[in-house]
Parts: structure tokens; C-alpha cells; sequence
């Protein structure tokens, strides 16, 4: 091997390295795993092209970040704010429910944990990195202007100086402080349910139990067991659609009618912005087998059920995650 090849495959290799916690960072920023993952493609090849002049004045990993920071600004200059379907209206009841689909960009999407949450050793850190990836604070951080979304997330999730912060952004760290005291006030006011979900990694006893049973009650179409899994305020949405529903009556009153083609349905148990998730697979009405349907990304607090984040555009997520396009008619 070369000179050159060698030092090129140790470029490769130590920009790759940063691949995740690049990833994390510009999903927060943006609310699109598309979109994050192409920043941070963009974000590599440009550090590659212009290796030669990082002078090593700050680290790697510390100039990757201000590339990142400033492709993702570039892309939230087009105004892209992403939200879930809880943030653009008020539960429909039962009885009014259609399925009005809105496009692609509007919707704040799903993301697989092993995608933007790096390994880390330390379990507070963990925690952390895992609260400020569910959808609910990802759609707070929407909210925020661009800058002081990444400002936000650099001190506040990536716990990173106010001088570091401030260098990165080209700023005074007077200016990084006002704003991050501008965000965390803003952040309040739209937090909302962001602090709703317990911890999902690793699961307790109670919690594997919970999701056993809601398993076994979806896959089994039992709405009385499901209804008793579920919070009684419980949530349910489905991009694209705009409609979401409140409540496990409502909930299971759904299941059964406009959602019936879903009964014989399969889970596959993942992880997806930090809660519990699932593949879901209903039966193949043209013949045997199940058919992909939806990521389910699920909510816990308290022992219960708090929302069921279905998102149905499975061309898009089922590749992502690294689902199978169908199952077998015998899949368990």
C-alpha cells in the first residue's frame, strides 16, 4: 500500500468515525432523517475536499461541527420547519375522522437510534443523548430559530463551552449565552409533552412487560386489552395524514373500523428516537404473507401507553430502519 493510500484510508476512516454523532446533531437541527443523513454527507465531502486546510487549530471533530452547523443552517434558510400532526391542530374526534394526507416535508420524521445515537459509556450521557432525539423535543427544538436551535443543542445536549460555541459560530460568547437564554425560554413554551415519555434504554422489568402485552393485544386485535395498556389520554397519529386521535377510546373506536384491515397484524420490536418502536406488518389482502404498514414509535410514562407514532410511508422508513419488505405467512 502506498503512502497516499494509506493516508487516505486513514482520512476515510477517521471522518467516518464522526458518521453518528454528526447525524444526531443535524436531525436535531433539522427533524428529517433524509435530510440529515444528506447534510451529513455533504458535511464529509467537504472536509475531505478541503482537508489540507484544517490546520489543526481546533480538532477534527470540532471542525466537522462547524461544517455541519453551517450546511444545516444553509438548509433551514428555506424555512423548513417540521412538525408532528399534535402541533398543526386539536384531536378530531372519532366520529369526523378522515385521512387528509399533507405532504412529505411537513412532517417531523422517524429516525433509527443507531443511526444518530453514538456509544457512549457514560450512563447520564446516554440518557441525555436519548431524551433530546424523541420526537416530541425534536419538534420543540422546530420552534426555535436556526441559530438558536444550534446553539441550543451544542451547550445544552452536546454540553459543549460557551467559548467552543461561540468560535464555532463565528460569534462573542455574550451573543451564545443571550441566545441560548432566548431558547431556553421559547423551548419552554413549546416543550409541551417533551418530558412525557420515560426512559427506554435499557428497558425495566414493568416496561418489557407493558410492551409484551401491547403486542399480544395488537397483534391479537384485542381492544379491551389494548384499551387497559392504554393512558386514558393517549395519543395516536399518522403521518402524512393530519388526523390524530385522543384518548383509548377513540383510539381503539379507530382500530376497529377505518383501521380494521390491520387486525392479524405482526410487530418487529427496534428503536427509534430513543422510545420503543416497532415494524408493523398487516396481512396481505391480495394474498398470504404481511406487507409492511408502519413504524410505530411508541410513548411509556407511568406504566402506560402514552402515544403510538405511527408513521405509514413505509417506501421511505422500512429501507431506513432495515426492514424486510414482507414477511412470511408463518412469521411469529
Amino acid at each position: 500500500m502506498s503512502d497516499l493510500t494509506a493516508t487516505t484510508t486513514d482520512i476515510d476512516s477517521r471522518l467516518e468515525g464522526h458518521r453518528v454523532e454528526l447525524t444526531g446533531y443535524c436531525y436535531r437541527m433539522l427533524g428529517s432523517a433524509f435530510e440529515a443523513e444528506d447534510a451529513v454527507q455533504d458535511t464529509l465531502v467537504r472536509a475531505w475536499r478541503n482537508i489540507e486546510k484544517f490546520e489543526g487549530r481546533s480538532s477534527l471533530r470540532s471542525w466537522l461541527y462547524r461544517i455541519a452547523t453551517n450546511v444545516c443552517l444553509d438548509m433551514l434558510n428555506a424555512g423548513n420547519k417540521r412538525a408532528r400532526p399534535v402541533d398543526l391542530s386539536g384531536p378530531t374526534p372519532l366520529a369526523q375522522a378522515a385521512l387528509n394526507p399533507l405532504p412529505e416535508n411537513t412532517w417531523l420524521e422517524p429516525m433509527p437510534d443507531g443511526r444518530i445515537l453514538p456509544s457512549v459509556a457514560d450512563p447520564a450521557e446516554a440518557a441525555v443523548a436519548r431524551e433530546s432525539v424523541r420526537l416530541a423535543f425534536v419538534a420543540a427544538l422546530q420552534h426555535l430559530p436556526p441559530k438558536q436551535r444550534a446553539v441550543l443543542i451544542l451547550r445544552e445536549v452536546l454540553a459543549w463551552k460557551a467559548a467552543e460555541v461561540a468560535e464555532l459560530l463565528d460569534t462573542s460568547v455574550a451573543s451564545v449565552n443571550s441566545a441560548l437564554q432566548r431558547a431556553r425560554a421559547t423551548l419552554t413554551d413549546h416543550q409541551g409533552d417533551a418530558a412525557t415519555a420515560d426512559a427506554a434504554d435499557p428497558l425495566d422489568e414493568e416496561q418489557r412487560k407493558l410492551l409484551e402485552r401491547y403486542v399480544a393485544a395488537f397483534e391479537g386485535y384485542d381492544m379491551k386489552a389494548l384499551t387497559a395498556l392504554l393512558h386514558e389520554d393517549a395519543v395516536m397519529t399518522m403521518p402524512p395524514f393530519d388526523l390524530w386521535l385522543q384518548g383509548h377510546d377513540d383510539i381503539a373506536g379507530f382500530m376497529t373500523s377505518i383501521g380494521a384491515s390491520c387486525a392479524g397484524s405482526r410487530l418487529i420490536a427496534t428503536y427509534a428516537n430513543g422510545t420503543p418502536a416497532f415494524a408493523h406488518y398487516k396481512p396481505d389482502p391480495e394474498g398470504e404473507g404481511f406487507i409492511p404498514w408502519a413504524v410505530q414509535v411508541i410513548d411509556i410514562k407511568d406504566g402506560a401507553i402514552t402515544g403510538m407514532h405511527c408513521f405509514l410511508d413505509t417506501p421511505r422508513w422500512f429501507p431506513l430502519f432495515g426492514f424486510a419488505d414482507r414477511l412470511a405467512a408463518d412469521a411469529a
